[in-house]
């Protein structure tokens, strides 16, 4: 049974738990008075222990299923069974190829359950069956490979089949024990309230969990990068060269330099818009011009990154091309690429509008109104008030605000993979190619590198580095905040 129709039966079983220990309550009282919780909650008590627990287990016997069954299979392959030049990551990827061409072959009717353990000897056979079901294969089929292809198949649907049953059956459990354990003078509230709480704690100590997971992950990995390639060149270098002839260059300066020139160059963009728009808006606006202004504006940050990508990719940097490029309206040829610094920085700060203008509309919106009606008492204008009073009450605030956009602007990914280029250097000219630190962190992770060489593991290395660069910023905007903001009464 698949994890859709696993859950969806103990959701139904927790449903007819709730229902059966509401009635059961109810039968037993003549009065809901005589209950010492409401009907609902005893509903609830029921619900939370059918579905709760099983559903615990479903997901953390789903997350452990298949890197258990991965590393018990890979086991069993003997080393001479990989090709020069591969890897027990690519040849496991063959064998769970194989053991689905099994499993859709044996659903198309093409093969049948025991004709898929017995076929093992004749490979054309195989090959021509599995082709049938279409699956692609980019080598020929071995025996080594459909051995261990049939055994990864059997061990899936052994341990599918002892998850069904085992959160299926204790679904039940808790459904019994449930309608069993409910009576009218159960504290039926106090003990959903308990479970709920216990959730709560469990949901939070999830996310901190994860997050530290995340962390822990990367610098494991990390530690790996600096045990194959050196430090020094990782942190001092002023060459980024990857290549798998064991030279590589794989120095973080140059892409920091590009990641934080084009941030820059976004925030120049993002911050004066933004922070006009905010000023307009609280200070200016009418009720129906700020009612719908606001939303409009704040429709910018539901639009996907990739959209802006494509923005800078077929409209912006075209048209800057056209400008500045060679043959452009200028005369000049300061730009061989429709890829740029500029290209991905204006896109980018497009973006980013929305996050200034919120941000900083909520913090002037904040500034007590007897600030604005005691400058007013004295003779000022409502532009001295704003430059003289608004501004400097909210500029902690808006600072962090700036900061918080700044640590968006380094960590996106899709505007400056399609909008940047893919040169990494150092250079002044916001009209040539960059490269960034996500930018590069995707390349060395697509394909079919090696997870042992440094050219792959350097992207750990340089997901750290940007998560340590975008964790100080947010740290520096809430120190900001807490420590120069005023309060007022």
């Amino acid at each position: 049974m698949d994890i859709i129709s696993l859950f969806s039966t103990i959701l139904i079983l927790s449903i007819i738990g709730y229902a059966l220990a509401r009635y059961r309550v109810s039968s037993q009282v003549e009065s809901i008075r005589e209950l010492h919780s409401l009907p609902t909650h005893y509903g609830f008590f029921a619900l939370i222990v059918t579905l709760v627990p099983a559903s615990l287990v479903l997901i953390i016997w789903s997350l452990v299923q298949s890197p258990i069954i991965d590393t018990q299979v890979s086991a069993t392959i003997p080393q001479n069974a990989i090709a020069e030049g591969s890897s027990m990551g690519l040849y496991m990827a063959d064998v769970k190829r194989v053991a689905e061409g099994l499993e859709t072959a044996i659903d198309q009717g093409i093969l049948t359950s025991q004709s898929a353990n017995d076929i093992r000897a004749d490979l054309t056979d195989v090959r021509a069956r599995l082709g049938e079901a279409g699956v692609a294969l980019g080598g020929d089929v071995s025996s080594t490979l459909l051995v261990a292809a049939q055994e990864y198949r059997h061990k899936q649907n052994m341990a599918t089949d002892v998850r069904s049953y085992l959160v299926i059956g204790i679904a039940l459990v808790g459904l019994v024990f449930a309608i069993f354990k409910v009576s009218p003078q159960f504290r039926a509230r106090n003990a959903t309230e308990a479970s709920v709480k216990m959730l709560l704690i469990l949901a939070s100590v999830l996310a901190i969990l994860t997050t530290v997971g995340i962390v822990l992950s990367m610098f494991f990995e990390t530690m790996r990068f600096f045990s194959l390639h050196s430090a020094v060149d990782y942190f001092f270098g002023l060459h980024w060269a990857p290549n798998f002839r064991g030279d590589s260059e794989l120095a973080v300066l140059p892409l920091l330099f590009g990641t934080l020139y084009i941030s820059v160059v976004a925030l120049f963009v993002a911050v004066p818009i933004g922070l006009f728009a905010a000023i307009y808006l609280s200070e200016y606006a009418s009720g129906p011009v700020r009612s719908t202004a606001k939303p409009l504006l704040e429709i910018l940050a539901g639009i996907p990154t990739i959209v802006y990508g494509l923005f800078a990719l077929v409209t912006f940097g075209p048209m800057l091309k056209a400008f500045f490029g060679d043959g452009g309206m200028l005369g000049v040829n300061w730009m061989g690429d429709a890829r740029s610094v500029m290209t991905a920085g204006v896109a980018m700060g497009l973006m980013l509008i929305p996050f200034v203008s919120s941000l900083s509309d909520d913090i002037i919106n904040a500034v007590p109104q007897s600030l604005r009606d005691g400058s007013y008492g004295l003779g000022a204008t409502k532009s001295e008030t704003i430059r003289q009073v608004i501004l400097p009450a909210a500029l902690p605030g808006v600072v962090g605000a700036i900061l918080l956009a700044a640590s968006r602007a380094i960590g996106e990914t899709m505007i400056v993979v399609l909008g940047a280029g893919a040169i990494a250097r150092f250079t002044a000219n916001p009209l040539e190619a960059l490269t960034t630190i996500t930018t590069r962190i995707v390349s060395q992770l697509t394909g079919d590198g090696d997870f042992n060489s440094p050219e792959t593991l350097v992207a750990f290395a340089l997901g750290l580095t940007l998560f340590v660069i975008t964790l100080g910023l947010n740290f520096i905007a809430l120190h900001i905040v807490r420590k120069y903001r005023e309060q007022y009464d």
